[in-house]
């Protein structure tokens, strides 16, 4: 197990940690990788977060126009110089 003891530091209005790099190669973590935050039992979590590549068809599957505003513009209403 590799272990390290490091300072927390300010970092704009948020709080930061470096990793020493044993330890982030140890837990497979690498630079820009997005990752979770947690707090389980009073210990901060970190996990990676894996990626799920979506196809177009899936990400349409999975809009919700209730939840996602709908239609930008009403369909069936002229609403220019665009009548022919």
């Amino acid at each position: 197990m590799t272990e390290a003891v490091l300072d927390i530091k300010q970092w704009g209005n948020n709080l930061g940690v470096r990793l020493p790099a044993a330890v982030a190669r140890e837990a497979h973590l690498h630079a820009d990788q997005r990752v979770r935050v947690s707090v389980e039992g009073g210990q901060v979590v970190i996990r990676p977060v894996t990626d799920v590549h979506l196809t177009l068809e899936q990400r349409l599957a999975r809009f919700d126009p209730a939840r996602h505003g709908g239609e930008v513009m009403a369909a069936g209403q002229d609403l220019g110089a665009e009548r022919w």
